[in-house]
């Protein structure tokens, strides 16, 4: 059955510790179970909540539950199921309506700009933040989709939008699913790749920032770029 919330101390109960104390000071298996609400017969909210992030693993696969996938855990009917898409559902929304910088100039900015559009999938995925002569956001369409490596990452393919949209500068933005922004070998080789060919078009690569779970990596301040 495990712990019973109204036998905690008032100090340890996850809405009294987030009304005295504010929701950054609770944990994720707290933070669920106040969207949980209570229990069941045989669990409390807590216990539930611990069923939930075990099931699922992470948050990140939380995020993309779909409802009969929460339902396949115990104790999750309908109605909870409910209860934690909505608040997800909300989480993004609230994350979508957050202002992102149209200007980029440091690799700040740029992770800034792509965290919440790469952070969370499940597969690595390049897309570039195209510039122009201000630093000004001009497109940022995805060129590709998969394992990145020097093969499949094409340089034609990048540059080509590019210069169909008359950039000054790109800088190039891809996830490691692995919640890990640390770069791989096959990350700085399609970093000098793409920077060579930049130099020959005269469209100059700025950076190459890889994103994890609300972390990133920028290659060059890291060293990368030459």
């Amino acid at each position: 059955m495990g712990i019973i919330i109204r036998d905690l101390p008032v100090s340890e109960r996850p809405r009294e510790k987030l009304l005295h104390h504010g929701p950054e000071t609770l944990s994720n298996r707290e933070l669920l179970a106040i969207i949980l609400r209570v229990g069941t017969r045989r669990r409390s909210a807590l216990a539930l909540a611990d069923q939930l992030l075990a099931y699922f693993g992470s948050l990140r696969e939380l995020r993309e539950a779909r409802c009969e996938e929460l339902q396949a855990v115990e104790g999750i009917g309908l109605a909870k199921a409910a209860q934690i898409l909505a608040a997800i559902e909300l989480g993004r929304r609230v994350q979508a309506s957050v202002k992102v910088p149209t200007v980029v100039r440091f690799p700040q900015d740029a992770a800034d700009y792509m965290m919440e559009h790469l952070r969370y999938l499940d597969r690595e995925v390049m897309r570039l933040i195209i510039l122009d002569t201000k630093n000004q956001v001009i497109a940022s369409p995805t060129v590709s989709v998969g394992t990145l490596n020097s093969s499949m990452v094409h340089p034609r393919e990048i540059f080509k939008e590019c210069i169909r949209r008359s950039a000054a500068s790109l800088i190039v933005a891809h996830n490691h699913p692995s919640g890990d922004p640390s770069p791989s070998t096959e990350d700085i080789q399609v970093t000098k790749r793409l920077q060579r060919a930049g130099e020959i078009l005269g469209i100059d690569v700025l950076d190459h920032i890889i994103i994890g779970d609300n972390r990133f990596v920028s290659m060059k301040e890291e060293g990368f770029f030459t």
